[in-house]
């Protein structure tokens, strides 16, 4: 059952990164050689942001669905943003993560976010750290952006590696 998940959400990922690669294409066709020149993409000043994954512990072998979500500010003039985020983990420990996200933009549709933070459990509350990295690639519709996300993060009890889909909205 659960490699059936996995390669449903795969398989959502390719389609939706395909579809969107190919409307991305159409619209720079139109555009004129001199504005393409000077157009310079300015991520939106905030982000709501939303991400669906598969979870796999690596300690416990087991794969389970987890939910993302986070607002972040981009600096300005920077290739910055800073933020908070919230991860919950549908597992049968209960991890919520909470923690301040740094996001990275190396390349206009790249992003990179770091986020420091502590789990709990509902069974053991105790905060614990943990860390987490995702990436993840950009397209872009209006205001809103999709696509594919991989992320990895560490706690005192175990890590575990995500696959899944980013959607954000930018404002």
């Amino acid at each position: 059952m659960r490699i059936k998940l996995f390669l449903l959400l795969l398989f959502t990922i390719v389609i939706t990164s395909s579809i969107f690669a190919q409307s991305e294409e159409h619209t720079h066709d139109h555009e004129h050689d001199e504005e393409a020149e000077v157009h310079h993409h300015e991520h939106p000043g905030s982000e709501i942001g939303v991400g669906n994954s598969i979870i796999y512990f690596a300690k416990e072998k087991e794969f389970a669905y987890g939910f993302h979500i986070h607002y972040v500010k981009s600096i300005p003039n920077s290739k910055l943003g800073i933020g908070f985020g919230y991860e919950r983990i549908f597992d049968e420990h209960g991890h919520n993560t909470f923690g301040p996200e740094l996001v990275y933009r190396p390349i206009e549709k790249l992003s990179v976010s770091f986020s420091p933070g502590v789990t709990l459990e509902d069974e053991h509350p105790e905060a614990k750290f943990a860390a987490h990295i995702e990436t993840s690639y950009e397209f872009e519709l209006h205001d809103f952006h999709i696509g594919p996300a991989v992320g990895f993060a560490y706690d005192a009890e175990d890590h575990h590696f995500s696959i899944g889909i980013h959607i954000g909205y930018g404002f």
